[in-house]
């Protein structure tokens, strides 16, 4: 009986491929070199299977031992459900192979089959678990790789390969966001995964120190109030630190841009403790400038002094008194020796030139802090 087996080796591995052929399209659009890996499973594991039975050992050896056949990245191209999808087309062709027997050998061997197929599909099942946790091992080092390069603004081609074998698909802008880890961190983490994969979104994710690093990318982020408005649905996912988002940018080339802006803001979020969450690192120059970012006061110095200055006196000398009479317009028309009317005026012309009005609290906060930069920039 065993060396009839012996000589149906060849044969049954011939025949369980071209059932594989048959019953699966995936098998059939395989390359050549994945279906080569299979050949070699399923050869190793009927001649297993024969050498077991033919030796009649008390206990059949590990089946973990015929997927060693192929090589390691098999478990990366092949799935699970296509590996025990060929455990059973195996199991089948053997057991038809095996029809043609006595009845009472019939009856050992099929038992036999059960006994050894049960023990496959569970290695195959430990394999890829093993094989599960060792990838996402890496994949969490390879990403924290990334997003460090991105904060130093270093990237290559070997980022971008890296972001690749992510499933980053480099389609749409990219904007960055940084707020505070949330205390259960990996489910926040894994919440974070589904919801970006439900708004067809790549996503990088990375916790440093106390922080949680979002490389948001899509084609819907092409400005920075939809930035605002996807990471203002995930604001569960963060502790109660401030929450900032970085400006939109064209690609994950110059994540840089958007990634340290809001890494910046949000360290200097802690002067500002009424700002939205989450907020935009833009509206942080005044925090940004004063915790000493010399590009945040450039900004702040571009965006609002060199304006007021340029559009001649009146504007920047009425807002500045306007500031020092702590906002009252008659206070200011009397100083300025105008008519209140000219006052509220210019103070308008100020609002749509730099879009800050000094009315508000805020805004005034960040009209004089742009113009006292000014000033001392061209002193």
């Amino acid at each position: 009986m065993t060396s009839h087996l012996a000589s149906l080796t060849a044969h049954m591995t011939t025949a369980t491929l071209a059932e594989m052929d048959r019953q699966h399209d995936w098998f059939a659009a395989m390359p050549p070199e994945h279906r080569s890996w299979i050949t070699l499973v399923a050869r190793a594991g009927i001649d297993q299977f024969v050498t077991w039975f033919a030796d009649l050992a008390d206990s059949p050896p590990s089946p973990a031992g015929f997927f060693n056949a192929a090589p390691r990245q098999a478990t990366r191209r092949i799935s699970l459900n296509q590996t025990v999808q060929l455990v059973k087309t195996t199991v089948s062709v053997v057991a038809q192979e095996l029809c043609g027997l006595p009845p009472d050998e019939s009856a050992v061997l099929g038992l036999a089959i059960v006994h050894f197929s049960r023990d496959a599909a569970f290695a195959a099942a430990e394999l890829y678990a093993q094989a599960a946790e060792t990838r996402g091992d890496w994949d969490t080092r390879l990403e924290a790789l990334v997003v460090d390069s991105i904060i130093r603004d270093q990237i290559d081609d070997d980022l971008l390969s890296g972001a690749a074998a992510l499933g980053w698909r480099a389609r749409g802008a990219v904007c960055a966001a940084v707020g505070g880890q949330p205390a259960d961190l990996d489910s926040a983490v894994d919440h974070l995964r589904i919801q970006a994969a439900q708004t067809d979104l790549d996503l990088l994710v990375s916790p440093q120190d106390n922080r949680l690093i979002l490389i948001l990318g899509g084609a819907e982020l092409c400005d920075q109030a939809a930035g605002l408005a996807l990471v203002g649905q995930w604001t569960d996912h963060f502790s109660s630190a401030p929450l900032v988002v970085g400006p939109p940018v064209a690609d994950l080339t110059e994540a840089s841009a958007s990634l340290r802006p809001a890494l910046l803001g949000q360290r200097a979020a802690a002067a500002w403790p009424e700002a939205p969450r989450p907020v935009a690192a833009a509206a942080l120059l005044a925090e940004r400038a004063l915790a000493g970012e010399a590009a945040a006061g450039e900004a702040l110095v571009a965006q609002v002094f060199r304006p007021l200055d340029g559009a001649g006196p009146d504007l920047l000398s009425t807002v500045t008194a306007y500031l020092d009479q702590a906002g009252s317009i008659q206070a200011t028309a009397r100083a300025l020796f105008v008519h209140a009317n000219t006052v509220r005026y210019r103070l308008a012309r100020v609002s749509q030139l730099v879009g800050l009005d000094p009315a508000r609290p805020r805004d005034a906060f960040c009209l004089g802090l742009a113009i006292r930069l000014g000033r001392l920039k061209t002193t």
